[in-house]
């Protein structure tokens, strides 16, 4: 028996939530947008997704008020909406999940709390300041090893340095541009 493509018949929030954020690239591009990814052309390349399964997606979560589309010098940009920006604990704790669970050639990403410098635990809390930072307040970077895995594309090659969260990934020339 196929399964079928919805959660109509679930009466659960939960069921409800997977029908804007379950497919399996959804997560990606919000990580990606939580790391300052705005343009399509760079979501497209850091991700290797297809253009149609991206326009999808992105639709998907603008539809949904996840994502908001801005035009920024005649290129759109999709940025986080507060619904989205409450998703970060989510894509956190997920992350931090497959750190344990999970197994690969390449190094984990360690956030900071940008205010105090200090690495934000699995639960996100900064023991310096007791305090739960927002993504914004969130420098990320690689943790430490080598990563049998790194990639090339201008998203990569940025995010191989630290980063704030949510603002804008820049290269040594500036701004990434699509």
């Amino acid at each position: 028996m196929a399964l079928g493509t919805g959660y109509d018949q679930q009466a659960c929030h939960l069921a409800r939530a997977l029908e804007v954020v379950g497919e399996r690239w959804t997560l990606l591009i919000l990580r990606d947008c939580f790391y300052g990814v705005r343009r399509f052309t760079d979501l497209r390349e850091h991700l290797d997704i297809s253009r149609a399964v991206l326009t999808d997606r992105l639709d998907t979560l603008i539809e949904h008020g996840v994502l908001i589309r801005e035009d920024s010098d005649g290129h759109p940009e999709y940025l986080l909406t507060e619904a989205g920006r409450a998703l970060w604990p989510t894509i956190f704790s997920l992350s931090k999940w497959g750190e344990r669970h999970t197994s690969g050639p390449h190094p984990a990403r360690l956030f900071s709390h940008a205010t105090c410098g200090t690495d934000i635990d699995d639960v996100g809390r900064c023991h310096t300041c007791g305090e739960v930072p927002d993504p914004e307040d969130l420098v990320v970077r690689p943790g430490p090893g080598t990563n049998a895995m790194r990639r090339s594309d201008r998203v990569a090659r940025a995010l191989e340095r630290p980063h704030r969260m949510l603002t804008p990934i820049t290269t040594a020339a500036g701004p990434i541009t699509g």
